[in-house]
């Protein structure tokens, strides 16, 4: 009987994406969770979160190319990063939907104070334009609003860090081989 050699098998995009989205969606939700827990969700560390999502979009073309013989077309980076995008933020814009709903109902009240008390020190407004400020806030930042927006919002900005990412990680096939 001859030695098999297990090489791997192709994978699709769609495959990769699901995977690494569900997966970086995981990591978001602990974050987010640890972020709401200790109150830092409005300090400059939210901003790690951002590596969370680049490192999930680096980590599936990783995966994508080690099970494609080395290869990956930026198109098709481009639709794992935007794919895994939409899944991750997807989850966890459903986390922050339920936790702002139903476990710290406060939340919301006390953002639209703080953010109301940078408007009134900036004093770039009057009180007028921050009560219509205030209301508009109020208006979409609960209920349906903030999924749509939780969603498309998550969806563009992975496909914006897709486009950068893709040009970095993508290895094409020779054309003439």
């Amino acid at each position: 009987m001859e030695p098999t050699t297990t090489t791997p098998k192709p994978v699709t995009t769609t495959a990769v994406a699901v995977r690494y989205g569900l997966l970086t969606g995981l990591v978001g939700i602990i974050f987010s969770f640890f972020l709401f827990f200790a109150q830092a969700d409005q300090s400059p560390v939210r901003w790690l979160g951002l590596a969370i999502t680049v490192g999930g979009i680096v980590l599936a073309h990783k995966e994508f190319k080690r099970s494609n013989g080395g290869f990956m077309e930026y198109s098709q980076g481009l639709g794992i990063g935007t794919l895994l995008g939409l899944v991750a933020g997807t989850l966890n814009t459903l986390f922050n939907y339920v936790y702002l709903t139903f476990i710290d109902t406060e939340y919301m009240g006390r953002a639209l104070d703080i953010a109301r008390a940078k408007m009134e020190e900036k004093g770039e407004m009057t009180d007028e334009q921050i009560d219509q400020a205030m209301t508009w806030a109020a208006k979409f930042s609960g209920g349906s609003w903030m999924l749509l927006f939780g969603i498309l919002g998550s969806l563009l900005f992975a496909f914006l860090l897709s486009l950068l990412i893709s040009a970095i990680t993508k290895h094409s096939k020779p054309q003439f081989e």
